[in-house]
């Protein structure tokens, strides 16, 4: 039991240092905005974790990353903006846990077709989420960058849409590769 815990604690730890060096490093993110914002791997290892540990894995990575994005840099206006957009939108990351058990089922069954299903589904929840926390900051505090006469929720829409869209597909699609693949790296 208590290795379990040790274990835990440490892929939580590692795989969210690895989400920031995913997301830092120059040749593996393509940064989109001044204001914040990449297309990257980052959100993979998070993801990883969640379809390991399920929802409290995922959440603990994902939080820990936020925090890490703070420490190296992050774009803050607010302490308010700063939780949003940083605490909690990478913290809900890791509801994409919530499909881990049809993940492992799949997994144990060798149906990949249903393994890719659920994998996009749970990448689909995390980013969707982590879009929502974005795009409430977006329409809170950045809703001045707005062109003017546009709509504050279009800005938001459309800014935060140009890099978690992408992030989507390529973070399912590198998990769908890398779990056809390996699916073993998920099973405890």
């Amino acid at each position: 039991m208590r290795n379990k815990r040790v274990l835990f604690l440490v892929e939580v730890a590692i795989f969210s240092a690895l989400a920031l060096l995913l997301d830092i490093l120059p040749f593996l993110s393509f940064k989109l905005w001044a204001q914040g914002g990449s297309i990257s791997f980052a959100m993979v290892p998070v993801f990883i974790v969640a379809f390991r540990w399920g929802v409290k894995g995922g959440i603990a990575t994902g939080i820990l990353f936020g925090f890490y994005q703070i420490l190296t840099g992050a774009y803050i206006v607010t302490p308010v903006q700063t939780i949003l957009d940083y605490v909690v939108a990478f913290a809900v990351l890791g509801l994409a846990g919530v499909v881990a058990r049809p993940i492992w089922e799949s997994i144990k069954k060798n149906n990949k077709q249903k393994l890719v299903t659920w994998i996009f589904i749970g990448c689909f929840i995390g980013s969707l989420l982590r879009f929502f926390g974005h795009f409430l900051a977006g329409i809170i505090f950045y809703g001045t960058l707005a062109p003017e006469g546009q709509p504050v929720w279009l800005y938001s829409t459309l800014y935060n849409g140009s890099y978690m869209l992408p992030g989507f597909v390529l973070s399912a699609l590198v998990l769908s590769f890398l779990l056809i693949k390996r699916p073993r790296l998920l099973l405890r």
